[in-house]
């Protein structure tokens, strides 16, 4: 008889819990709620103290709903429904991280918001070691922000009609795009067919802001554009078919960009990396190397340490999106032996999803985060990214010659007890 095996993949209450008592406790119940929320979402001192007596906890409310949240939760009436007020993280800063970019230039004092003990810290590390070797180059290599409506046909034929008609609509397509926004621009339609599918990759620049909104809005009025004007009618339409990678990662744009794409590159001469990591540029190397093959067996997209730790850290911090470090986590890692000696190591980011406009980017703690930087308004983001870039550079290096030193277990033991 062969073994089940059921228990290393599932809890125990799955093979234990007894049939009639698994279907009732599944069941779908349909009493009344014992506590329902007011039905308006709106942000007003009214609705906010109804959500309140309705929730009764003083003490709750007491930590969430502080004198401060209070007096100026006005500022946050066009980020969230149902508010009941906010919530406090840590905020570290690291640095002082040299930047010699396109569009970034100095040293930046960074702030990361997290619960994580032992992450400010090792940014901090990899930040300073950065800046003593010079500061990292780091380049913007391009940017887009895209949206990804799907059309289905009766057959392949019609769906080759259908692309046919749109590639000489670019023009057209283009003046509805940018008639939606000021800053937004349409620069390029690609397509795909899959079947008697049709999928439209519409790809925006988007200016200082992460854009997601202002592309979903572009790209319903061409939508809507297309359905009335097309010669094939398509039987089935969406606006997005899920292409475009949005919060997801994804090989697709591991090649391409989605937001804006950054190297970011430095040497270290080996008696820095003695100095700072305690290790040896060969020891590097030689960990890079048998942790990509193990990034490969494990069906990992692209080759990093931890992008997510920056990023989430960095996202919280400054107002962007942080569910978009989904897709920002991505790209690839190197470190080799450089010909002169020492280490060179860079980050490749393909879809860095960031504004220094809009979003959560005006909202008081956030938008102070950004002016630490000198990065808060039009203008920056470019140099946000760049600086995004760098900052994982930093935390990739520290990451690795912490494993290689053997100090990567002890500095989370030390920092976090």
């Amino acid at each position: 008889m062969p073994k089940l095996a059921l228990q290393p993949l599932y809890s125990p209450d799955v093979a234990t819990l007894a049939p009639d008592r698994l279907i009732d406790q599944l069941a779908p119940r349909f009493d009344r709620p014992s506590v329902r929320l007011t039905p308006s979402p709106a942000l007003t001192e009214q609705q906010v103290m109804k959500r309140w007596q309705k929730l009764a906890a003083p003490e709750a409310q007491a930590l969430l709903l502080d004198e401060q949240t209070e007096r100026t939760m006005q500022a946050y009436q066009k980020n969230i429904e149902y508010f009941i007020g906010t919530v406090k993280l840590p905020v570290g800063i690291a640095g002082p991280l040299r930047v010699n970019g396109s569009h970034a230039q100095g040293d930046y004092l960074v702030p990361l918001a997290t619960t994580e003990a032992a992450l400010v810290a090792s940014y901090h590390r990899g930040s300073q070691l950065i800046t003593a070797a010079g500061g990292a180059s780091a380049l913007l290599l391009n940017e887009g922000v895209t949206r990804t409506p799907v059309f289905a046909f009766l057959s392949l034929a019609q769906a080759g009609q259908f692309v046919g008609w749109v590639t000489s609509q670019f023009e057209q397509m283009k003046e509805i795009a940018q008639s939606t926004t000021a800053h937004g621009k349409l620069k390029d339609i690609q397509v795909n067919i899959e079947g008697n599918h049709v999928y439209l990759v519409f790809e925006y620049t988007t200016g200082d802001a992460s854009g997601q909104n202002m592309v979903t809005i572009a790209t319903h009025a061409v939508f809507e554009f297309i359905m009335r004007h097309s010669p094939v009618a398509p039987v089935q339409a969406f606006l997005d078919g899920n292409l475009s990678g949005d919060k997801k990662a994804n090989s697709y744009t591991l090649r391409s960009v989605r937001g804006k794409k950054v190297s970011a590159e430095v040497h270290l001469s080996a008696e820095l990396v003695k100095k700072y990591l305690h290790t040896t540029p060969e020891q590097m190397v030689q960990f890079g190397q048998m942790t990509t093959v193990g990034g490969a067996l494990s069906g990992a997209i692209g080759v990093n340490a931890h992008y997510a730790n920056a990023l989430a850290a960095l996202y919280i911090a400054c107002g962007q999106d942080a569910a978009c470090v989904a897709e920002s986590a991505i790209g690839m890692t190197r470190m080799e032996i450089h010909p002169h000696g020492g280490l060179y190591a860079s980050v490749t980011l393909p879809n860095l999803m960031v504004g220094t406009v809009g979003g959560g980017t005006h909202l008081p703690s956030q938008h102070a985060c950004l002016s630490l930087m000198g990065l808060a308004g039009q203008g920056h983001a470019r140099a946000l990214a760049e600086v995004a870039a760098a900052l994982c550079l930093a935390g990739e290096l520290s990451i690795v010659g912490a494993f290689c030193a053997g100090h990567f277990s002890r500095a989370h033991h030390k920092l976090a007890r």
